[in-house]
């Protein structure tokens, strides 16, 4: 998603997002952040997998399995890979050029959690930009240098 904003002062900004697949480093996180990377995900797929092929196979002709019962497990097995992808950390950034009237160009950054949520605080950030020419510090947006 960009977007192009022009700003109170007549600069041109683009306001725009990234999905980031892995949460970004945190300072007080620094300690936790060992993770063993996506085999072990797979591994879990994999035998899940493999227990569900087994299941299936050894369940005798005479039991009938209601349809209610596969959509349950559907549901159930997709949730937290669909929660995960919701719940991803998109960074926002707005930035802008130099202008010939001499101001500087700038650039701000931060990250939001969920589709909707970026999609709602682009708006903001665009709406600040229109009115203010800068991006509102309490907000998630932060200068960067």
């Amino acid at each position: 998603m960009t977007r192009l904003v022009r700003g109170a002062d007549g600069r041109m900004w683009t306001v725009h997002s990234r999905i980031e697949w892995r949460n970004p480093v945190e300072s007080d996180d620094f300690e936790h952040d060992v993770s063993g990377g996506a085999l072990p995900g797979i591994m879990m797929a994999g035998m899940l997998a493999v227990m569900v092929v087994v299941l299936i196979a050894w369940t005798p002709e005479q039991v009938v399995v209601p349809a209610w019962l596969i959509l349950a497990l559907i549901f159930l097995f997709a949730f937290f890979p669909v929660r995960w992808a919701l719940r991803r950390p998109h960074t926002l950034v707005a930035e802008s050029k130099a202008t010939a009237d001499e101001l500087p160009p700038e650039r701000w950054i931060g990250s939001v959690r969920g589709p909707m949520a970026v999609r709602q605080e682009a708006s903001r950030v665009a709406r600040t930009i229109e009115m203010h020419s800068l991006p509102d510090v309490e907000g998630p947006l932060q200068p960067v240098d």
